[in-house]
């Protein structure tokens, strides 16, 4: 009789039982943007794989029909490899796409541009989520008729990991810079850029899915007619090529060489200090902005000077040799620097179809503009010369006459320049941003 009930619980444990399914995976679908269509529709069975894993359920690998997990350690493997990877999806990527336009023909009044951009992420299994599409409009603010062709360069952050179809469409509006009325303005669509160095033209090139890239390696990606790590690279050279000619000049005025250099190094980092002090108070913005945002050369050539002055009287070189001395340095360096900045797109000049154009960026609109980089760089270099010519082959006096002279020359030079850019400016030390770009 025992042994008769032991066999009747032991059956029962051993008994198969019908598995629930539970409605979690189904029941959180998320919801597509208001504006794009969903990719697909959602299939009325559960979810398994990694889109499972993101609502909430363990995701099962693919095998064969019969084939069992061979112990805990692959069953952990299999619970948690899933999870991982739908984890990694999950994090935040940004998108960058450029496009291209005709800016029409040549006469016609500046007008004011709409580009809008749809996207949908390819290969999304289920309902789309927010995530997967997006709308994105950027605005230029003012396109010169007769510059050719038009680049606009988008950057969308928060989007999911993946390939990505893209299209865009342009509104243009009317002459005089009033925004485009999209009821009566029918829309264009774009196609996308390419940029040829060799030719150095922008043109457009055919339709291919654009993949996303980690948020912080976003600037790295490729855009017409800029050049990512250019400016690095060049600051780096115009520091370098500086300091020897520095030295140099100051080898034939039978300076100490060692201390000079001293000096100089210590002066150098004094101004770069005060470039980066002085763009924070140009461009207000979040701490993180201003920190790895650009340089202001107004507040380095300054902070250098003022850093410089008490540096040599300390340790007793002669002032005014020392500085006619590294004149020519210096804006050698100014003239190199430059360089690079027209190559990465910052400090770019205003659109223009006068012959005194070059096709360049501001690192989101490219367009024929006024090269203000490049009219800056070849004024460091004249001054550069100059001065080199004086200290060279003279010995000038009186002493410091040289680098006075030469600092003034380019600050003067450097305020006109300032009223041909992109981002104009009233006075040096007031700065009015085009809050929607400018073309």
């Amino acid at each position: 009789m025992a042994r008769h009930r032991q066999n009747r619980r032991s059956g029962a444990a051993h008994r198969p039982g019908s598995a629930r399914q539970g409605s979690g995976a189904e029941g959180r679908a998320g919801t597509s943007s208001p504006s794009v269509a969903p990719a697909s529709a959602a299939s009325p069975a559960a979810p398994r794989g990694p889109e499972a894993a993101g609502r909430g359920q363990p995701a099962e690998p693919a095998r064969p029909a019969g084939a069992t997990l061979s112990g805990p350690g692959e069953a952990a493997r299999a619970g948690s490899a899933a999870p991982a990877k739908d984890a990694a999806d999950n994090e935040p990527q940004a998108l960058v796409v450029s496009h291209v336009f005709d800016s029409g023909p040549a006469g016609g009044e500046p007008y004011q541009a709409t580009v809008r951009l749809l996207g949908r992420r390819l290969g999304v299994v289920g309902m789309a989520k927010p995530r997967d599409s997006f709308v994105h409009e950027e605005t230029v603010s003012e396109v010169v008729p007769g510059t050719g062709p038009v680049t606009v360069s988008s950057s969308i952050h928060g989007v999911k990991a993946g390939e990505w179809s893209v299209t865009a469409e342009l509104f243009r509006g009317l002459p005089g810079g009033s925004p485009p009325d999209r009821r009566r303005v029918a829309a264009e669509p774009l196609q996308r850029a390419a940029w040829s160095w060799r030719g150095w033209r922008a043109s457009a090139r055919p339709e291919a899915p654009v993949r996303t890239r980690d948020e912080l390696t976003s600037t790295l990606a490729r855009i017409p007619a800029v050049q990512p790590g250019s400016y690095q690279v060049m600051a780096v050279a115009a520091f370098v090529g500086g300091v020897l000619i520095a030295l140099a000049g100051m080898s034939t005025e039978n300076i100490a060489l060692a201390p000079a250099l001293g000096v100089i190094v210590a002066a150098l980092v004094a101004g770069v200090a005060g470039a980066k002090l002085w763009y924070a108070v140009l461009h207000p913005a979040p701490w993180r902005q201003r920190l790895f945002g650009g340089w202001a050369v107004d507040g380095f050539l300054v902070v250098m000077v003022l850093a410089g002055l008490p540096l040599l009287f300390l340790s007793g070189l002669p002032v005014g040799r020392v500085m006619d001395a590294g004149a020519p340095g210096l804006f050698a360096g100014v003239a190199i620097g430059r360089i690079g900045c027209f190559l990465t797109g910052c400090c770019a000049g205003r659109c223009t179809a006068s012959g005194w154009g070059i096709w360049s960026s501001d690192r989101r609109i490219g367009a024929r503009r006024l090269p203000t980089q490049l009219y800056e760089s070849a004024a460091g270099l004249a001054i550069a010369l100059v001065s080199g010519v004086i200290v060279f082959g003279f010995h000038p006096a009186p002493e410091g006459a040289v680098f006075v002279v030469a600092w003034v020359a380019y600050l003067g030079l450097r305020q006109m320049l300032l009223r041909l850019r992109a981002e104009r400016r009233e006075f040096s030390w007031l700065r009015h941003r085009d809050t929607a770009g400018s073309a």
